[in-house]
């Protein structure tokens, strides 16, 4: 079932962010917001995942969803490495090996076994998405995952979400119109 927004409307210390707000999020695909900075993207996804409350309207299709999500800040468990990190959320099914693979696959492989408060930030950011990705999830919102990596690695990433999104709904927060293309994603724009 498509994820459904029904006339949300909210704002926060009297500054409306919107109203009357209606979108689809297409189930099994990958969807990408864009918008100008401010205008309310950051709080579409907290309305998402239940942080933040709506003050009017309804979301329709989500009820019963696993949501796995890479914030802004990428959240890691400092002293663990990047294995651990990622074990963190997998089922039993997921094999040590999966996980390693994947890290190669986003461009990690000789610094997987430190501590990852020793990581750049490009580094803990792929590793927050190979997290997300390989969570037992149904939905994953990715909050400009992207954002910081040359165009090489950037391309090497995106190809890596688009391998793991089959049978998820992935939303992703981006200002990049190359990144939706590439993602060939439903675009949403605010």
């Amino acid at each position: 079932m498509d994820i459904q927004f029904a006339h949300l409307s909210k704002k926060f210390n009297n500054k409306v962010l919107f109203t009357d707000l209606n979108m689809v999020f297409i189930e099994g695909q990958i969807n990408c917001i864009m918008g100008a900075s401010g205008i309310g993207k950051t709080t579409i996804i907290n309305i998402l995942m239940g942080l933040v409350k709506p003050d009017t309207g309804k979301i329709l299709g989500i009820q019963g969803k696993r949501i796995a999500c890479v914030f802004q800040e990428d959240r890691l468990i400092e002293h663990w490495d990047a294995v651990k990190n990622v074990r963190l959320v997998c089922d039993k099914m997921v094999s040590t090996e999966v996980i390693k693979q994947d890290l190669i696959e986003v461009g990690l492989m000789e610094d997987r076994n430190k501590p990852v408060k020793n990581y750049s930030g490009g580094m803990r950011r792929r590793v927050a998405i190979v997290r997300a990705m390989l969570a037992k999830s149904d939905i994953v919102i990715l909050d400009e995952p992207f954002k910081g990596f040359d165009e090489t690695l950037k391309f090497q990433v995106i190809n890596y979400v688009k391998q793991r999104a089959k049978g998820k709904t992935i939303i992703v927060v981006t200002h990049e119109k190359e990144e939706v293309q590439t993602l060939e994603a439903n675009l949403i724009t605010l």
